[in-house]
Order: C-alpha cells, then sequence, then structure tokens
C-alpha cells in the first residue's frame, strides 16, 4: 500500500505543487485527508459561483494543487466567480504562501476510519488489510503526510486573518452557520447565493449527485501510474456522519491515539484531547 501511494503523486508534481503562486484573493482548501475536504470543496464553490453545478467532478473546477500537474491541469487556468479556489492536503509550513486558507479539523479515529473505507477496493482490496495495520500505518506516516503535524500547523496559526479553521462536527452540528462562517471569509454578501450553497452543501443533496464527487478524474489519471486496476471504485462521501471512528476501533488503537494527541496537541497547546479543541473553536466561533 505504501509503494503505491508514493507513486500516487509524481515528484514533479509534488515540486511544481509547492512553487504555485497564488493571488490573495485566492482561497485554498488544506484540510487533512478525509476532513471534509470534498465537502468544503462544494461549499466554497458553492458561494463563488452563485450554486453552478455544471462540472464533471468537483475537482476539476476546485483543483488539487499538488496533483494538478500529474493531471495535466493548468492551475492558471480562469475559474468561474470571483475567486479562485483550489484543494489541498498541506500543512502551513508547505502550503504555498500568499492566498486565503480554510482548513476542516476532525477527530483523528473518525479520520482514521475514513481513509480506511476510502482506501477498500481503490489502493488494496477489501479484507486484505486490517484496521489495526491500517492504524499503525495512519499513525507513522511522513512527518508532511501525517494527521498530527498537519493538525500542529494550521492550529498554531488559526489567529492569522487569512486562515479559517472549521470543525468536521460543527459543520454537521449546524451547517448553516458554517457556510456563513465561509461566506463572511470569502466576501460573499448574497442571502439568496448563502442559502443555495447551503442546501447543495447538504449530504442529502452531495448523495445524489455522488458521480459529482467520486474521485473519477483523479483515478483516471492516477490509477495507471499506481498500477492500479481501471475499474476500482470508491466514494468520497461516506454515511455523512460523526463520531462513527470509535466503536470500530479496539481499545488498544485508542489508547495510542490518545496517547499521540498528548505528544501533540497536548505538550504544544495545552489540549488534552479532540473534544478540548472542539470546545476551543467553539467558544472562538462565539466571539
Amino acid at each position: 500500500m505504501k509503494s503505491v501511494l508514493d507513486l500516487f503523486v509524481s515528484d514533479e508534481g509534488w515540486s511544481r505543487g509547492l512553487a504555485f503562486q497564488p493571488h490573495p484573493t485566492d482561497v485554498i482548501i488544506t484540510p487533512f485527508a478525509k476532513c471534509g475536504t470534498t465537502w468544503m470543496q462544494q461549499i466554497v464553490h458553492g458561494l463563488r459561483s452563485g450554486g453552478d453545478m455544471s462540472f464533471d467532478e468537483i475537482s476539476g473546477v476546485v483543483p488539487w494543487i499538488e496533483l494538478a500537474y500529474d493531471m495535466d491541469i493548468d492551475l492558471e487556468t480562469p475559474q468561474i466567480g470571483g475567486v479562485r479556489a483550489f484543494k489541498s492536503h498541506l500543512c502551513w509550513h508547505d502550503v504555498p504562501k500568499g492566498a486565503r486558507y480554510i482548513v476542516v479539523l476532525r477527530d483523528p479515529l473518525d479520520a482514521l476510519v475514513s481513509m480506511f473505507r476510502f482506501f477498500e477496493d481503490w489502493f488494496f482490496v477489501a479484507g486484505t488489510v486490517s484496521m489495526e495495520d491500517f492504524a499503525d500505518y495512519y499513525l507513522d506516516r511522513s512527518e508532511e503526510k501525517d494527521y498530527w503535524n498537519h493538525t500542529l500547523s494550521w492550529w498554531g496559526v488559526r489567529e492569522r486573518k487569512d486562515v479559517l479553521l472549521l470543525a468536521y462536527e460543527h459543520m454537521k452540528q449546524d451547517l448553516p452557520v458554517a457556510v456563513q462562517q465561509v461566506a463572511r471569509f470569502i466576501g460573499v454578501t448574497d442571502g439568496d447565493v448563502i442559502e443555495k450553497a447551503t442546501e447543495q452543501a447538504s449530504f442529502a443533496f452531495m448523495k445524489a449527485h455522488g458521480g459529482q464527487f467520486d474521485d473519477h478524474l483523479t483515478r483516471i489519471a492516477r490509477d495507471p501510474a499506481c498500477g492500479l486496476p481501471a475499474d476500482s471504485q470508491t466514494s468520497k462521501l461516506g454515511l455523512g456522519k460523526a463520531g462513527l471512528g470509535r466503536p470500530q476501533i479496539s481499545a488498544d488503537i485508542q489508547k495510542t491515539y490518545a496517547t499521540r494527541w498528548q505528544e501533540t496537541m497536548g505538550a504544544r497547546f495545552g489540549l488534552r484531547d479532540y473534544p478540548a479543541l472542539l470546545e476551543t473553536l467553539s467558544r472562538a466561533r462565539e466571539r
């Protein structure tokens, strides 16, 4: 699995992505993988376009910076609406500077399970990799591709005016409030546009239009380079719920992940666990 993922983005593509020079009005959506990236792409695109749904697949209109070269996408191609929007999974230290940044944070156990389900029958055949083995891999990815380093980097710059941090769980609890936060951040004030973008970012709407959020353009471009079968299947839309990770994970894995949290977010920021992070974000939203 690791060797396949190493082929997913070429060295040239990675270098070109990091060298991209955004405009000050650009928005880079850069959560960790499986933490609400596609959801936020849809929100931003709906707000900046007035609800356009004419795209083939969302990453065709909100392109992935690190993968653009390998997908033969020119990041300077004009985009619909008054705001250029891009996808990324880069941490603060690596992301191209000079834009505005939206990051969605998510419980690491939920993110782990979501990535495991996402990879099944794409990067590995279901049943051939155990949750325990995948949890070890997820825990020990290289630093630039690690959940904790990503979260550390963005939490450290959360007070910047060009950074907006949201929580996946808060988005699930109150999507209209989250969309309004994003609208203010990118300068959209039209109430009708905000309402439409909110409706089009609902789980029911996105599930009904699942083919536009299924990564088929990415698979077409990168499966051959990874040696993956052309008929692999995956979905960016899971069950649309938060809090489902913990019951699927053993107590030992939960303990190991709690320790890693304490070693990183706890040691640096005094956040004892992910719920403490949510509480801090909740207070920030109320200000």
